[in-house]
């Protein structure tokens, strides 16, 4: 966390971030949906898939996700404890709905793409990379092949996830921040070192994306007692959104364009099964609950935690719900994959 940068990493890190920043403009001037996010991820993807190196250091990344969770915790209001009550029906569901996609999605898999039961358990787990790979290489798997497709389906999210939002007939706008007046230096100074050491924290006791829920932790306290009020300059939300989304194309650096067209019927189908799930178990919940169901389907929808957090705010979600079934969602897979997994070894 926050580790510090080589001079070797921050020129990869710089010449990739300019090409997500071009990807963004581009984005922007043909009108694609949430034009920071969807913009850098494409352009990033294809330069990483044309040969060219790309990365983002681990230590900008930090930083990015430290700055964008203050961000989001900005937008936290008196809703949010309203929202609380209501969240037990919703991990149920959850939990429901990510045993089935795992199941059914692992099936075809399997018997549609040739993949070894356990590979397909892997490939088709919605999030939780790093432990998929983890495992996958404890294994012995084709760890290459489960990696394609896991970043088939985090690129392909980030791409549907605003086009059903606009055929449920919400507006995407380009507000990407709450409204308000801007927070002052002292008191975001004062939310970025709180945000840090709540997330070192996180960090030790294995949470995901650690600084990134340490920030909005920290801003969702300072907002809601009114102590450090204002939102993020639009500008500092653009650089960390746009770090965000060349973090999603970088993930195809190293992948051959060959292992990427084997597997890439099979990542689009895992992620079109993914997509279906949430979408079914999102709107049971929104009816049930009388919940947006846009709003849900982000905190159903099996991308990057980081990114789907970020994505929420833009459409307009409570962040502190997006936020927390996101960390269930992960949390559930880290039993799921393994019993899963472990039940064929057995056998």
């Amino acid at each position: 966390m926050l580790n510090l940068p080589t001079r070797s990493s921050l020129i990869v890190t710089g010449q990739t971030l300019i090409v997500g920043g071009f990807g963004a403009w581009i984005a922007t001037l043909i009108g694609a949906p949430i034009a920071v996010l969807t913009g850098p991820a494409v352009l990033v993807a294809l330069v990483a898939l044309a040969g060219f190196r790309t990365g983002i250091d681990n230590g900008v990344r930090d930083v990015a996700f430290l700055i964008i969770g203050v961000g989001i915790g900005s937008g936290v209001d008196t809703d949010a404890t309203q929202a609380m009550l209501r969240w037990p029906l919703a991990f149920a569901v959850l939990g429901v709905m990510l045993w089935a996609t795992l199941w059914i999605c692992a099936r075809v898999l399997e018997r549609g793409f040739g993949l070894p039961r356990r590979s397909a358990y892997l490939a088709a787990a919605p999030g939780h990379l790093s432990f998929v790979v983890s495992l996958s290489s404890a294994l012995d798997l084709d760890t290459t092949r489960i990696v394609v497709i896991q970043s088939v389906r985090l690129l392909a999210l980030t791409l549907s996830v605003p086009v059903i939002a606009m055929v449920f007939g919400y507006e995407i706008t380009d507000q990407i921040t709450p409204p308000g007046l801007p927070i002052a230096w002292s008191h975001l100074g004062i939310l970025l070192i709180v945000g840090l050491l709540i997330g070192y924290i996180f960090d030790r006791i294995g949470l995901p994306a650690a600084l990134l829920i340490g920030g909005m932790t920290a801003s969702s306290l300072g907002h809601s007692t009114g102590l450090t009020p204002g939102v993020l300059p639009p500008w500092l939300t653009y650089l960390g959104l746009i770090t965000v989304g060349t973090l999603i194309g970088a993930r195809f650096d190293g992948i051959t364009r060959t292992a990427l067209l084997q597997s890439l019927a099979a990542g689009l189908t895992a992620t079109a099964i993914t997509t279906a799930m949430a979408v079914f178990a999102a709107l049971a919940v929104a009816y049930a609950l009388a919940l947006d169901p846009t709003h849900v389907l982000i905190a159903f929808a099996p991308g990057g935690l980081e990114t789907m957090i970020a994505m929420g705010v833009v459409l307009g979600a409570n962040p502190g719900f997006v936020a927390a079934c996101h960390v269930a969602r992960l949390l559930f897979l880290t039993f799921l994959i393994p019993a899963f997994v472990g039940r064929i070894r057995r056998g």
